[in-house]
């Protein structure tokens, strides 16, 4: 808990009523009733009362939908089933989140989509010595001949 108070003079009874103001301002309930954004649990989800709707996500890499969700203001929560193998994550969201969550989908296929289809470093790396080796068995070859 942080509290800041501004005073000439912090004396006791500037302390007390600064804590009596800080409990008035708690029972007041106006620190309570804040609605959670972004990544929420289910429950709190659930108690906003919007309505629910969920997706199924097959890719064990969720942390770049956490990203793209955060870009796009959705109210989301992640629940693992682990019941299937391998495991699914199922995406909660708000009904009223529709049409920010199809551009969040979206974003997020398309980073899928074009990192499947780049190849590795190390990929590159192999074809590439399979080729300087091909061509150094040549120039022996050239060599024994002579």
């Amino acid at each position: 808990m942080a509290l800041a108070i501004n005073s000439a003079k912090l004396s006791g009874r500037v302390f007390k009523a600064a804590i009596s103001q800080y409990l008035a301002h708690r029972k007041s309930g106006k620190a309570q009733n804040v609605i959670p954004h972004g990544k929420q649990t289910v429950k709190q989800l659930i108690g906003q009362g919007k309505g629910v709707d969920n997706i199924t996500i097959n890719d064990p890499s969720i942390r770049e939908f956490d990203r793209i969700a955060r870009k796009y203001g959705v109210d989301y929560a992640i629940k693992k089933d682990r019941s299937t193998t391998p495991p699914q994550f199922l995406v909660f969201f708000k009904s009223q989140d529709t049409s920010a969550l199809t551009a969040a989908f979206t974003e997020y296929a398309g980073k899928k989509v074009k990192k499947a289809s780049r190849t590795s470093v190390l990929q590159k790396l192999a074809l590439f010595k399979d080729m300087v080796k091909d061509s150094a068995e040549k120039v022996r070859k050239k060599m024994l001949e002579r």
